[in-house]
């Protein structure tokens, strides 16, 4: 009987944005490292599963910088397996949630509480293809929505939590200077929101002749860059490195860039939705695509295309955000923000940017794999002999319908339900840390 803890993948593709590698290949995994790369491997371990691989792409699995749990307090939009589940059919190995669950992670407590139900996640769920992924939480910077007090910062930094953010504007720039006084010392990853929510009013999509034509209320793209504005002034005044979350503008490109060209210590993202799809898309009226921030007009899509190019946005998140059918089933305007993402982010950008030769697939797995890893101070994943095996097999070519029935996520807030996609993770390792 062969023993599943040993595989060698025959003439897989083999991608490795660490060393910059993409060759043909035979590769030998074995107790959860890898052992060996080769064309071909000859001598393997008597009890080997060999498994055909040609056609399909072997890549360090992706990291999720930042998304949305149900779990505490909405379990019926997602609990941590569901969303585990879904991040490891997605190729997410990792996933980041920030704190906005009921009760926040504003606490060591809290902290402790769900690092206890993630490992008993881990314990009790055998599912050797598609292992849950590693959920690790952001810590909130403040202790309510109205974000006028820090929380503990120097005991929440003392547990596993992966950085520091709300998930939400910090526009009382008061405390966010003394955040970012007190946290330079401590070394921990800080991710901020740029949002002028004055600025942004009751605005429901970007402003512009889109929002015109659809009659829908404008958000203006300075309600971005205002905020962003200023932020980068007062990280430069301090120089405690920052994320940037979810730019969306072309304008927040061009400031960015400014600030790196200063030397200003940010890095930044954007979401995948804002490179698929512009305000156009609001003419549906889908509420599924309802977003915060708002999907740009075309030339913010392009901007931040272009960003990614060069290298000013350094990552894509897939801000998974989940909601119950009967809470996006409103009109637009009354929809709350956000769509699900983790297990649509690598076929539909593949799709719509490795097969058309925009990127290459390397370039696509260093902006979902190993900078965002780099954005929160962690190492970046290798495919090379001797690495631990953090690892997913894809298949460009397989087709699939997107359907409740072959969803993972507990919610189903996507508008590409019911359509048919090309691209799917068939297999992912990754064992425990």
């Amino acid at each position: 009987m062969k023993s599943d803890s040993n595989q060698v993948l025959r003439q897989v593709r083999v991608l490795d944005p660490v060393s910059n590698t993409d060759k043909i290949a035979d590769v030998l995994i074995s107790n959860g490292r890898i052992e060996s790369i080769d064309s071909p491997i000859e001598n393997v371990p008597e009890q080997t599963t060999e498994i055909e691989a040609q056609g399909l792409v072997l890549a360090p699995g992706l990291m999720d910088l930042y998304s949305h749990s149900g779990e505490p307090g909405h379990e019926e939009r997602e609990t941590f397996l569901s969303l585990a589940s879904a991040a490891s059919v997605g190729g997410f190995t990792r996933v980041a949630i920030v704190p906005d669950t009921i009760p926040p992670v504003d606490n060591p407590a809290i902290v402790a509480l769900l690092e206890q139900k993630i490992e008993t996640i881990r314990q009790e769920i055998s599912q050797p293809l598609f292992p849950p992924s590693h959920l690790q939480f952001w810590g909130a910077i403040s202790i309510n929505r109205e974000g006028q007090q820090m929380t503990e910062l120097a005991d929440l930094a003392e547990t596993s939590i992966i950085g520091f953010s709300d998930g939400r504007p910090v526009e009382n720039l008061g405390l966010l200077r003394r955040v970012l006084e007190y946290l330079n010392p401590l070394n921990k990853p800080i991710a901020l929101v740029a949002t002028n929510r004055d600025l942004r009013g009751n605005g429901v999509m970007r402003e512009g002749f889109a929002s015109m034509t659809y009659g829908l209320p404008g958000n203006p793209i300075i309600s971005e860059s205002a905020a962003l504005a200023a932020l980068l002034e007062v990280i430069a005044a301090i120089k405690t490195p920052v994320h940037l979350m979810g730019i969306s503008t072309r304008r927040g490109v061009e400031l960015i860039a400014d600030a790196k060209a200063r030397k200003v210590p940010v890095t930044a993202s954007t979401t995948w939705m804002h490179l698929l799809l512009n305000t156009n898309a609001l003419k549906s009226y889908d509420p599924n695509l309802r977003l915060e921030p708002p999907l740009g007009n075309e030339d913010d899509r392009q901007a931040l295309i272009d960003g990614i190019k060069q290298g000013i946005i350094d990552a894509i998140a897939v801000d998974h955000t989940p909601y119950t059918y009967e809470e996006k089933t409103v009109a637009f305007a009354e929809a709350p923000c956000g769509v699900i993402g983790l297990e649509l982010v690598l076929p539909l950008l593949w799709q719509q940017f490795v097969i058309t030769e925009e990127w290459s697939a390397l370039k696509l797995w260093q902006i979902l794999s190993v900078n965002p890893r780099l954005c929160v101070h962690q190492p970046p994943i290798s495919c090379q002999p001797g690495h631990r095996a953090e690892l997913i097999l894809f298949d460009p070519q397989q087709t699939w319908t997107l359907s409740t029935q072959t969803l993972k996520s507990r919610s189903h807030n996507t508008p590409w339900l019911g359509k048919q996609l090309t691209g799917r993770v068939v297999r992912v390792w990754n064992p425990n840390l």
